[in-house]
């Protein structure tokens, strides 16, 4: 292919979409192109989009377009090198991380090694160093060709939930004993309930629309699946935790207002819902929302367990909750294949508009 294809979404509005065509570049010393195979596409890509100018977070700068009304949603998923003149890095290896939605990239790699490397490209120096990471599935002990499908839909929301559980159980649940997770059928969230739910020390209460209590439910990971127009039937005396996937302000005022000095924690963890939402609401009554972010309790725990511990337990929790999710007999997801960038295209508008199936998980096939 001589051309390289983008997909790209309007700053103003997501679900305004289009396909960029530009020239295949001549590779300069230091460069490599791969071409993207596959990308899971999930509502954690509609958080990307959303929180793109946050100042911590920045994810409309990983990949710029050259226009500034226009962005790159980036996904997790496999691309392999097509053409390299860095040492290390050689044409066929296939590697896992973070990519544009587009059919193929030209990356600067650093830091190479044998577990993969870095991207150098100048504008994601100053950019948090977890997205900038590429690792080889040769070296990497979580691999199985036969679930690529699972490990780009479900590692990077995965890492979340897993250090999110860890940050909670690390505070001792800021002393609640039952935690409030709101668009609970999403799958940051049932994974965030997976690794909490043989804690003794806190229940877990699934919050989902009415339509989704019986799918919570059905989980098995939470104590409890509540619908948001009952609310108000949970005991307002009990000491809570609210961990918010949702970014809804109403839901969050409502939460507050029940629960009043009972709501010891809000944990701001995601933005499945609004879109739209940047600043904390100072009215509320109780604790202010304070935003989760995975990379600090990684770094966090770098530092207590070192590396390699760290992956050792991830690793061994991510297996056993893909092989839960994909279990044949009770599958909690089914995985639907989408061919092409055009198909990414009307997936990633059938996401921002929030018609989705939370038993289904999308993967692009662009190979």
């Amino acid at each position: 292919m001589s051309v390289i294809r983008q997909l790209q979404n309007h700053k103003k509005d997501m679900q305004q979409t289009r396909i960029q065509t530009r020239p295949m570049p001549e590779l300069k010393p230091g460069e490599a192109l791969l071409r993207i195979s596959r990308l899971a596409l999930t509502t954690n890509n509609v958080t990307y989009a959303a929180f793109g100018e946050t100042p911590h977070l920045r994810y409309w700068d990983f990949y710029p377009t050259g226009d500034s009304e226009w962005f790159h949603m980036p996904a997790w998923g496999f691309a392999e090198v097509v053409e390299s003149t860095v040492d290390g890095l050689a044409k066929g290896e296939r590697f896992y991380g973070f990519w544009p939605i587009a059919s193929h990239v030209v990356m600067q790699p650093v830091r190479v090694s044998e577990r993969g490397f870095y991207d150098g490209a100048e504008h994601r120096l100053e950019l948090t160093s977890a997205y900038n990471q590429y690792q080889r599935i040769s070296s990497d002990a979580a691999y199985r060709a036969e679930s690529e499908n699972y490990q780009m839909l479900l590692r990077p929301l995965f890492i979340t939930s897993f250090m999110l559980a860890d940050f909670l159980d690390d505070n001792a649940f800021f002393s609640a004993r039952q935690i409030l997770m709101s668009s609970a059928s999403s799958k940051t969230a049932y994974g965030t309930a997976f690794c909490l739910q043989d804690n003794p020390a806190v229940q877990t209460i699934g919050l989902t629309s009415p339509g989704n209590t019986d799918f919570v439910q059905g989980l098995g990971c939470y104590r409890q699946a509540v619908g948001y127009d009952q609310l108000a039937s949970l005991d307002p005396s009990v000491p809570t935790l609210y961990v918010d996937f949702s970014g809804s302000a109403d839901l969050r005022r409502q939460i507050h207002g029940h629960f009043k000095d009972a709501l010891v924690y809000d944990c701001f963890a995601g933005s499945a819902q609004n879109h739209e939402y940047r600043e904390t609401d100072q009215t509320l009554a109780g604790p202010q929302p304070q935003p989760y972010f995975a990379p600090y309790q990684i770094k966090k725990r770098n530092a207590d367990w070192g590396p390699a511990e760290v992956t050792r337990r991830f690793n061994e929790a991510q297996r056993a909750f893909i092989a839960r999710v994909s279990d044949a007999q009770q599958p909690w997801m089914q995985v639907h294949e989408h061919t092409g960038l055009e198909a990414a295209q009307a997936l990633a508008e059938s996401l921002i508009k929030g018609d989705i199936n939370p038993l289904e998980g999308h993967a692009v096939v662009l190979d």
